[in-house]
């Protein structure tokens, strides 16, 4: 399905994991569904963003966010959902959020891939 890790990549993204909250693509559907207060960040390259994206999220790449987020979401108890193509580099950024203090910040595991599978709403990318 995705591609092959290397393993010092996956220890960090494991360690991540240990300590941020990770919500399943159902559950961000779900939550979706109820009209949660949640923002969806896309955390993934220019490229992926610009080929499709879920439906209504922002893009604040994962080379930006920690510079960026707190321009656009001002509020740290904010609902933050990041997603990236499967969920490592989302869980990174969360990681790097919660240490910022953004206290709701989440990782939606199976990322992009995921929500694709799960036909969820999209903007962008082929019709």
């Amino acid at each position: 399905m995705g591609k092959q890790h290397s393993p010092g990549f996956l220890a960090l993204v494991n360690a991540a994991k240990s300590r941020i909250p990770e919500l399943s693509v159902a559950d961000v559907m779900a939550m979706m569904d109820r009209g949660d207060a949640i923002h969806l960040i896309d955390v993934r390259e220019e490229s992926e963003w610009a080929a499709g994206r879920i439906q209504g999220a922002v893009h604040l790449g994962k080379g930006t966010i920690e510079r960026d987020v707190e321009q656009q979401f001002s509020d740290k108890s904010a609902v933050l959902v990041l997603y990236c193509g499967g969920g490592f580099r989302s869980a990174l950024a969360a990681d790097a959020l919660h240490q910022m203090g953004y206290t709701h910040a989440v990782s939606m595991d199976g990322g992009w891939r995921g929500w694709s599978t799960a036909k969820g709403p999209i903007d962008g990318g082929v019709d």
